[in-house]
């Protein structure tokens, strides 16, 4: 079960390893290549849409033909992506490499959830998830560090190929392991597409969807906008805001650990309204100008992920939890709709703004008023299905 899990939490981390290692050279990108800010961000941009995409697609893939193949497939695709990537000589080759790391990485966060419905049950489940949530949350608090590390003693090339082998030892992980899927499902793959239109008839699976969909925007906004914040705005090198990215994604890893304890004295059902206060608070303190210098930003963003962190494990659980069939599709949509809510959130920092730490405060003000409001309004209309 320990190396089962290992290679969730490896598929699951895909996408900050695919993004939080190359935070700290952006900056760097934008004056060597003599290009926007703006531009440069495409590149992250660009990666989550087709990586949105993309889940779409491997969703369906993983009810017809297994698990196993598509991720082999899509993995592979990564690792060939992240080589172009290194290899890129300008912006626009790397926009086009990013794309096609995206349509790769989205094979291993779509289906690393299906295995989890495949291979575990309700409060094992859970169980499940909190520990992938502290193991990935590793992730994106050391990517940026040793990112920088890279970009300082190396170049930021090295990255993308480190990236890279990460993908291999990812597809040496999946060609171990038996099929998960126990019955795969007999129809063609285009009828299995019409998974998602089955989907849409769930009214708890879509309405939770889109419920702890929203909440994450403020987070990918963060990530977008960090580097030209620390680095350019505030000042710090490479190294400095790698340290400062990391201690914003420890709330990652404290935040599943304090769930786990929190749920063996208090029902689920009220420890995520306590989550979603938590983010709203974080973001009114990022919002208003409260706290001096970097502390306005780094303690305020602690707390929102901390409470965003809180929530979001057992909030994927619970949705899980509403399906019976097509959970390929449905943690491929799950993921999707979450995704390309950041996507927006992303493109919105980007913009022109003369301070975008308010911006980020009070996207999270929205977001996370919008999460609270739905929430209770959902409880109210329909009975969840709970682990």
């Amino acid at each position: 079960m320990k190396r089962i899990i290992a290679l969730l939490a490896l598929l699951s981390a895909f996408p900050p390893l695919s993004t939080d290692m190359y935070l700290p050279a952006i900056p760097m990108l934008v004056k060597a290549w003599q290009t926007p800010l703006a531009t440069v961000n495409l590149t992250l941009i660009c990666f989550f849409v087709t990586y949105c995409g993309m889940l779409l697609v491997y969703g369906p893939l993983s009810d017809r033909y297994g698990r196993r193949p598509p991720l082999i497939a899509g993995i592979g695709l990564f690792v060939v992506a992240s080589l172009c990537c290194a290899a890129a000589q300008g912006v626009e080759m790397m926009i086009a490499a990013r794309i096609l790391q995206g349509a790769g990485a989205a094979s291993a966060s779509a289906i690393a959830l299906a295995i989890s419905k495949d291979l575990f049950t309700g409060q094992v489940r859970q169980r499940v998830f909190i520990q992938l949530g502290i193991i990935v949350a590793a992730a994106p608090m050391l990517a940026p560090v040793i990112g920088g590390w890279i970009i300082e003693l190396s170049s930021w090339r090295l990255v993308f190929v480190i990236q890279a082998l990460l993908g291999l030892v990812a597809i040496a992980g999946v060609a171990r392991i038996a099929e998960p899927l126990g019955s795969r499902s007999p129809e063609r793959l285009s009828q299995a597409i019409f998974g998602y239109f089955r989907l849409f008839r769930n009214r708890r699976y879509i309405l939770l969807t889109l419920t702890f969909a929203v909440m994450g925007a403020p987070f990918f906004a963060f990530i977008a906008s960090s580097p030209d914040i620390y680095i350019t705005r505030l000042g710090y090198s490479e190294r400095q805001f790698g340290y400062f990215f990391a201690l914003n994604s420890a709330a990652f890893m404290v935040a599943p650990m304090a769930f786990s304890r929190a749920v063996r004295r208090f029902p689920l059902m009220r420890l995520l309204p306590c989550g979603f206060l938590g983010m709203t608070a974080g973001a009114l303190l990022m919002a208003l100008p409260l706290l001096p210098g970097v502390w306005r930003i780094a303690l305020p963003m602690w707390l929102f992920t901390f409470s965003f962190s809180f929530t979001r494990p057992p909030g994927n659980n619970l949705i899980l939890e509403q399906v019976e069939s097509d959970v390929g599709a449905a943690s491929s949509f799950m993921v999707f709709i979450f995704f390309v809510t950041g996507a927006c959130s992303m493109w919105l920092v980007s913009l022109d703004w003369a301070d975008k730490i308010p911006v980020l405060g009070w996207l999270g003000v929205v977001s996370s008023s919008f999460t609270i409001c739905a929430w209770f309004l959902l409880t109210r209309l329909v009975t969840l299905r709970q682990p």
